[in-house]
């Protein structure tokens, strides 16, 4: 009869001899010991000592009684007669004569070296099977591997492959079969209904919305970053992550679930039956808003990266070399300017006004002097200000790249925050309402004042005084530069997501 899940060769080789033994494994595994030549001393006659040997060692070596012992190699019957000093190996034939004698050599041997039948272990083995069935999902194949370990372990005798094979295979799918009704039972009807409509390609629509759930976004700029957000938001609406799942089902189980279902087409999950089925989409939708949440965090880190702060620091760092010879040369006639008024003031004469502009015009017209003084004025920052603020310039004329997205971030995604990034997080979720089209005028009692530092300061408050309109796309970088370097740190984080989720919301608290 076939074995369900092992090959030919793995069928044949259990139990068995495979070919001649090494010589390490003839030492290890079929040297007699004291206790085995004392056990062997009380038989009569050399075929009846070699023969009990031969069971002893087999059953030592392969973990059963061969139903034959001459099925053993002819190396191995070498072996021991060498060591029990039997010089004709040939009499071993003379050991099969009679039956009984095997099976009384066999009941001596399990008592002298607590062997036990597989039958007074079946049932604390099927609990193992099952145990290891339900917590972990692993194979049969790998399941009857570690079981032989456990039952040689144990010192039971293996039984046959067939017996042994279909027992695994028989508690391995009852306690499949269990998960699958266990998490079927939590969900409500109106559950079910919404994951079987996953499966449905909705009218004028080219795939399913289990399909489309799958597939995140790829290149990162605002108009995907919004896509991203309706996707999470789709997701999310089901509510299943918040369900509170059966204590005894394991976590591994349910990563087994959602990466099955992540890869299965509606056509393969629709075969299934409905427990199955609406298990394995119930594990991949709880997968799918860590997924989805995980996907437009990502999608806003490289945005920020790479199409926002990356190519304003590129952009300013091509003008910077742009402006340098024009800034030296300035620079340079300034330069004189000075030199010129220190020589003449190192005199200690007091000279009037007028003869000091006659020496510098004398070196440097003044007309030069204004451009020079007006070129790098214009060129280098203000007195007191960060090297970043013709970068930050840049960043607020991109506004339309985050303005879209910016409006759904905070309400599609729940973020939280620790006490120091809390005013980051507040700040962004007033976002939308500045951003909205009908507020034409934003003013300081509108924003955070205290979160615009540095250059942000020059570029929110043009005009310079308290009361004044303030430039809302400069305000709402400010914001967002700030909030990405604080979800990088994870100091803002997101509790649905995998990978931006509070890293200290994991460690152990209180009794644990």
């Amino acid at each position: 009869m076939p074995v369900e899940f092992l090959s030919d060769d793995e069928a044949a080789a259990y139990g068995r001899y495979t070919g001649a033994p090494t010589r390490a494994e003839l030492e290890k595994m079929f040297f007699l010991d004291d206790a085995d030549r004392k056990l062997i001393g009380r038989r009569r006659g050399d075929q009846h000592r070699l023969g009990f040997a031969l069971q002893l060692t087999t059953a030592r070596f392969v973990g059963r009684f061969l139903p034959d012992p001459l099925e053993a190699p002819a190396e191995v019957i070498d072996y021991l007669a060498d060591q029990l000093g039997v010089a004709d190996v040939s009499q071993i034939k003379q050991y099969t004569e009679r039956r009984q004698t095997q099976f009384d050599h066999q009941d001596e041997i399990k008592k002298a070296y607590g062997l036990r039948d597989f039958s007074a272990v079946e049932a604390e083995f099927t609990a193992w099977v099952d145990a290891r069935a339900w917590n972990t999902g692993d194979g049969k194949k790998s399941i009857f591997t570690d079981g032989v370990s456990w039952l040689r372990t144990n010192k039971v005798l293996l039984p046959g492959v067939t017996t042994l094979t279909r027992l695994i295979a028989r508690v391995r799918d009852e306690a499949t079969e269990r998960l699958h009704e266990t998490l079927h039972a939590i969900l409500s009807p109106r559950q079910q209904a919404i994951l079987a409509r996953l499966l449905e390609v909705p009218e004028g629509a080219r795939a399913s919305d289990l399909e489309r759930w799958r597939k995140g976004p790829s290149v990162p700029s605002g108009r995907n970053m919004e896509k991203a957000l309706e996707r999470a938001g789709e997701i999310l609406s089901v509510g299943l992550g918040s369900m509170e799942l059966p204590p005894g089902v394991p976590h591994r189980r349910m990563v087994d679930l959602a990466r099955y279902g992540m890869t299965a087409t509606a056509t393969t999950l629709r075969r299934h039956g409905p427990s199955r089925q609406l298990t394995t989409l119930l594990a991949t939708v709880i997968y799918l808003e860590g997924k989805s949440v995980d996907d437009c965090l990502d999608l806003l880190d490289l945005l920020m990266t790479t199409e926002l702060i990356g190519k304003a620091e590129t952009a300013t760092d091509k003008e910077r070399a742009r402006q340098h010879p024009k800034l030296a040369r300035h620079s340079a006639t300034l330069a004189v300017a000075v030199e010129t008024l220190l020589e003449v003031t190192e005199y200690g004469e007091e000279l009037r006004l007028e003869q000091v502009w006659q020496a510098i015009d004398a070196i440097v017209p003044r007309r030069e002097l204004k451009e020079a003084v007006a070129a790098v004025t214009g060129m280098v920052p203000p007195p007191n200000a960060d090297a970043d603020g013709q970068m930050r310039a840049l960043l607020a004329e991109r506004i339309a790249t985050v303005s879209g997205f910016l409006k759904t971030l905070t309400t599609v995604i729940e973020f939280g925050a620790n006490a120091e990034a809390q005013r980051v997080l507040a700040a962004m979720k007033t976002l939308p309402r500045l951003l909205d089209g009908r507020k034409k005028k934003v003013t300081e009692d509108d924003i955070d004042v205290a979160l615009v530092t540095g250059s942000w300061k020059r570029l929110v408050f043009r005009a310079g005084s308290h009361g004044s309109t303030v430039d809302k796309n400069a305000y709402t970088m400010c914001v967002l530069t700030q909030f990405h370097r604080y979800l990088k740190r994870r100091d803002v984080y997101a509790e649905a997501s995998a990978r931006w989720r509070d890293p200290r919301g994991q460690l152990l608290d209180g009794a644990d």
